[in-house]
């Protein structure tokens, strides 16, 4: 099997990620990386930075995780908040009143989310120690992954995180994301916390 050919458990997660985007988030823009992926098939298969890099590209993580601004064509991605996840600059109003078989809603940067889990925004995957992973140690990030808790312990991931299609990644492709998403630029940008039902109730009604 050639260094870019899918393991099962990466076919897993990419068919996932697809059907999540396709059926509930259509409409978002590709990815763009920060910088062009020019990783050759040997750098996939031996290097965890340039295979985390690759894992990353290929799954969406940026089609959440980077916001969208309006460019000259359209919505495109921010690349100066690249994986930075929702803006902090942007506060957003009480979550629309959701009836009958509309039962979700997203931000035009597509970072913010509501739904009957209730308000969720896009995390920092940056390593910034104060608004991101920075503080996050291998273990907790496949621990995440694994059982879908913030921080491998505490609070439930909620959606549209697809975190069940990361959980069936090996645990050398988990540490290689790891490992691509602590080499980035460490970005400070401070995400909301996530909102439960009644917390998004009481911001409609407040």
């Amino acid at each position: 099997m050639s260094a870019l050919s899918f393991r099962r458990p990466v076919a897993v997660v990419l068919a996932t990620v697809v059907c999540l985007l396709v059926t509930g988030f259509a409409g978002c823009a590709p990815e763009t990386p920060a910088e062009p992926i020019v990783s050759t098939p040997q750098q996939v298969a031996f290097d965890p930075i340039e295979r985390g890099r690759y894992l990353v590209t290929l799954t969406g993580c940026g089609d959440c995780h980077t916001p969208l601004k309006m460019g000259e064509n359209g919505p495109e991605p921010d690349t100066a908040l690249f994986l930075a996840g929702h803006p902090e600059s942007l506060e957003m109003p009480a979550p629309p009143a959701l009836e009958g078989p509309w039962v979700w809603a997203g931000a035009g940067t597509n970072t913010a989310f509501v739904g009957p889990w209730g308000v969720t925004y896009a995390a920092n995957l940056t390593p910034d120690e104060n608004t991101g992973l920075g503080i996050w140690t291998e273990e907790m990030f496949v621990q995440a992954m694994r059982t879908g808790r913030h921080m491998g312990q505490s609070r439930p991931i909620q959606p549209p995180m697809p975190w069940p299609g990361y959980a069936q990644a090996t645990d050398e492709d988990l540490q290689a994301i790891y490992a691509y998403l602590r080499s980035l630029k460490p970005i400070e940008n401070r995400v909301p916390e996530y909102r439960s039902p009644s917390q998004g109730a009481d911001q409609a009604a407040g």
